[in-house]
């Protein structure tokens, strides 16, 4: 989608359910002890939305650069950061993911919520990883919160031609990998895993219990790049 066109996330409930939403309390976690790291420095939060996690990551010291491509949900997220007069901190861009706006090797920690499982097609996925370790400083930490293709049974094939990407879940095309396709996409842009988060996997079915896809299992999980 371009930037600026109208979305369903740019829809005033959906606007305002985001902004009452709490900060992912494992990034808040990583945020600290990456801040304590690197004394300092800026994060990258991709498809920020109203800032529920970039708004909180202003206040614990970061310099965040939230990306978007829903001119409300920025909207919203600046209200937010006058509101709590966090503003200074803060600066938003209506960007895509996988053509951000930020220069090579100028960002600390980048954080991936929610935003990469909403690529189209296996490519622009690359492109959005290959985007943030484009901008990603030696060493920096990546948290990714993802769909997992635990979502759907064996039986539910990919889109022609995805080999990750689905329709099952929203009628639209969106990303579900395995843990080695994500750990693998990840490696090939230099991103390795962050022992401090191993990778966690939500929302799967108890044991026994048919898995219907209509509730998507997410991977959380953090990275380092050693590019």
């Amino acid at each position: 989608m371009e930037p600026g066109k109208a979305s369903p996330w740019d829809a005033p409930g959906t606007v305002a359910g985001f902004a009452r939403a709490a900060p992912n309390a494992v990034l808040m976690r990583l945020a600290r002890e990456e801040l304590r790291r690197a004394g300092g420095g800026r994060a990258l939060d991709l498809g920020c939305g109203a800032g529920r996690n970039a708004l909180p990551l202003a206040r614990l010291g970061w310099d965040v650069v939230g990306i978007d491509l829903s001119a409300h949900m920025l909207d919203g997220a600046a209200r937010r950061a006058r509101e709590a007069g966090e503003g200074g901190r803060l600066q938003l861009v209506l960007a895509a993911m996988d053509e951000l706006p930020v220069r090579e090797r100028t960002c600390d920690l980048v954080i991936a919520h929610g935003i990469w499982n909403l690529a189209r097609c296996a490519a622009e996925f690359r492109r959005a990883v290959r985007e943030a370790a484009r901008v990603a400083r030696p060493g920096a930490g990546l948290f990714v919160f993802t769909f997992s293709r635990n979502t759907f049974g064996p039986r539910v094939e990919p889109a022609v031609g995805g080999g990750f990407v689905f329709t099952e879940l929203s009628g639209q095309p969106q990303c579900f990998l395995t843990r080695e396709q994500l750990v693998s996409e990840l490696g090939d842009a230099a991103f390795v895993p962050h022992p401090g988060v191993p990778l966690t996997e939500y929302n799967l079915p108890q044991p026994g219990m048919p898995l219907i896809g209509t509730t998507p299992v997410i991977y959380e999980a953090a990275f380092r790049y050693a590019g």
